[in-house]
């Protein structure tokens, strides 16, 4: 498992910061891209919820509903230290819902309740609108704005955030305890956190090698190009204009492996980069393929959209932006600030 911190896309950050000193200082708002149907068996609630860990606010909702957790959904995990608004589904076979009064609190508000046809699943939403306020700001103001302007129309690339690892990658550990046979009695749900850490953490892999070559915004001969706001690839074999242009406007995406089952797609020097970055993790990729994961594509690069700035005071900014489902906010304050000795642990 490697300790190294991952490369940085454009030289290092300008500026110090607190990240995360309070949670409404992370304020991160789900938005799902659909609206409720209106009628099904599950019910859907969008909850406000401060310091507050969304599986145990999952846990506690299918309390008072008298349900199995398994029947509780939502589309995905939301920081602890923050204010954020998402959406849980129960499974109540069309029956009236409870009074859910009784999870009301400083920490908790029940916005909205609607009917719907389906389950929530695990990223069925459009992404997260986020507004964070970094406090004691110190560096080269220009110099800030300036890596500011370049993320908006640049992007950074989309690392899996330390998040993923959970607190000192024990999420890795216990990965590689499950792929040497030694992990016993862990849940399904617990053997899943695992296994997309260390998915994750092969796609880093790759990710990091094509930062390093600077190739992370740029498709190589043989690549597997994303469609954009989509899961379709193809393959590149041949690079023309046009498709180095829509590469740059962001319509087609440069991609790395989230490894599984099948071969990857690459080909040419697009697969040779893939094979080098992960020649280290053969126990890793076998196990992933063992664990019945079929092999999906994931983009280089993350473009924060509707991405503004403004200074409340002489050391504080607020940043406002959005992302697509998947993307990490903590990946892009990594290029902007290095965190100050009070920020939040796993900013």
């Amino acid at each position: 498992m490697p300790s190294e911190p991952l490369p940085m896309a454009w030289g290092g950050p300008p500026a110090r910061a607190l990240v995360r000193s309070a949670a409404e200082d992370f304020q991160v708002d789900e938005e799902l891209g659909f609206a409720p149907d209106g009628q099904g068996q599950h019910l859907l609630l969008r909850i406000r919820k401060r310091d507050t860990n969304s599986e145990w606010l999952a846990r506690q909702l299918a309390r008072v509903a008298g349900v199995a957790p398994r029947s509780v959904g939502f589309a995905g995990l939301k920081d602890r230290r923050a204010v954020t608004t998402q959406w849980f589904s129960i499974d109540l076979a069309g029956e009236a819902g409870p009074d859910w009064s009784e999870l009301e609190s400083e920490q908790i508000s029940i916005l909205q309740v609607a009917r719907h046809r389906r389950k929530l699943r695990r990223g069925s939403l459009a992404g997260n609108r986020f507004s964070l306020v970094l406090r004691r700001v110190e560096g080269d103001r220009g110099a800030l704005e300036q890596r500011l302007r370049r993320i908006a129309t640049e992007g950074v690339p989309n690392y899996f955030g330390p998040q993923r690892f959970g607190r000192g990658g024990e999420n890795l550990r216990r990965a590689a305890a499950l792929f040497r046979g030694e992990l016993r009695g862990a849940g399904r749900h617990r053997r899943g956190l695992y296994i997309s850490a260390a998915r994750s953490l092969l796609f880093n892999r790759v990710l990091a090698a094509r930062v390093e070559q600077g190739s992370w915004r740029e498709a190589l001969e043989g690549e597997a190009l994303l469609l954009a706001g989509t899961r379709s690839f193809f393959v590149a074999d041949r690079l023309d204009d046009a498709i180095r242009r829509r590469v740059a406007e962001g319509d087609l995406l440069p991609s790395a492996p989230l490894w599984g089952e099948g071969d990857s797609p690459a080909r040419g020097s697009a697969a040779a980069l893939e094979r080098e970055a992960l020649e280290g993790y053969p126990e890793w990729c076998r196990g992933l393929e063992l664990a019945g994961l079929r092999q999906e594509r994931r983009a280089l690069c993350l473009r924060p959209e509707r991405l503004a700035w403004e200074w409340l005071d002489e050391g504080s900014l607020r940043l406002d932006f959005f992302l697509p489902a998947g993307g990490y906010a903590t990946v892009l304050i990594r290029e902007l600030v290095e965190p100050g000795l009070e920020s939040s642990a796993g900013w």
